[in-house]
């Protein structure tokens, strides 16, 4: 059977662009294949608003590969992992990476801040690792797989510190020096303007992975063209859940009953369906 490590790498280095979804559980991964997309991102935002925690580096490495291999296991899809910054240094990164292969998840994103990380779209600022540190533990990430198949993504958080392109290209090409499968070049625009000129002046050197939470209505053929390998939802199913269930508790306290949602939620058998149950009582026949 094919790796999931090896289905990442594939869609990293196709000449079509994939997309992925962020999924904080194993339901959501099940509803992102039957959407159709081609990938998995378990987002550290997704998973610690799940546990209603912010996103401040607060998950721990056994935390979040516990809920990436619940993710992981309810589908094909490949998945990729969101590490933040690695969970310490270069040896916590070695163990992170080999504990995540050894559960057959596709592979590792890390990003270039300083330990506990901020989400890059709380205000306040960002403050980035030194370049050489960081390159240094994707060098241990890279030297500690065991197959070349496990991806290992750097991704690029200067233009989110308004660091400016120079050093966004500087960090990219110290990272991909370092054995950096792909690139994630992260930016906070309310358009593609800072990836484009990143493209440009990137030439193709590796893959690069972006995330359009601010800039949404980026055309995808115009992303791809441009030279974009893949694309990251990284938090719409969540999102998309917080406000229907607001919607529909709000309903149910408002009118003192759910018969105002019946028709508006999934009916029972759909989660049946969901969850295969006949599948599972086959085996208690």
């Amino acid at each position: 059977m094919v790796s999931k490590a090896t289905r990442l790498r594939e869609l990293l280095e196709r000449r079509a662009l994939a997309r992925i979804v962020g999924s904080r559980d194993a339901l959501t991964a099940l509803l992102v294949e039957e959407a159709g997309f081609d990938g998995l991102w378990a987002s550290s935002f997704e998973i610690s608003a799940s546990r209603a925690l912010p996103d401040l580096g607060l998950l721990t490495m056994s935390e979040l590969l516990d809920a990436c291999s619940h993710v992981n296991q309810a589908t094909g899809l490949p998945l990729l992992a969101d590490c933040d910054t690695g969970f310490g240094g270069n040896i916590n990164v070695v163990r992170t990476v080999r504990q995540f292969e050894a559960a057959d998840i596709g592979g590792i994103c890390l990003e270039d801040k300083v330990f506990p990380k901020r989400n890059s779209f709380l205000g306040g600022g960002q403050n980035l690792e030194d370049a050489g540190e960081f390159a240094g533990r994707i060098q241990a990430a890279v030297r500690a797989r065991t197959t070349a198949d496990f991806t290992v993504v750097a991704r690029v958080e200067a233009l989110i510190a308004g660091a400016g392109l120079a050093e966004a290209l500087r960090r990219a090409h110290l990272y991909a020096d370092a054995g950096a499968d792909a690139i994630l070049m992260h930016s906070k625009k309310s358009t593609p303007i800072e990836i484009l000129e990143f493209l440009q002046a990137w030439q193709a050197r590796t893959p690069v992975v972006v995330v359009p939470t601010t800039y949404p209505h980026w055309d995808l053929a115009e992303a791809e063209a441009a030279g974009v390998s893949m694309v990251i939802y990284a938090n719409h199913a969540l999102r998309a859940s917080v406000s229907a269930m607001r919607d529909v508790l709000g309903e149910i306290r408002l009118q003192g009953g759910t018969g105002g949602v019946e028709d508006t939620i999934a009916p029972m058998k759909e989660l049946f369906g969901l969850t295969q149950v006949n599948r599972w009582e086959e085996w208690s026949a």
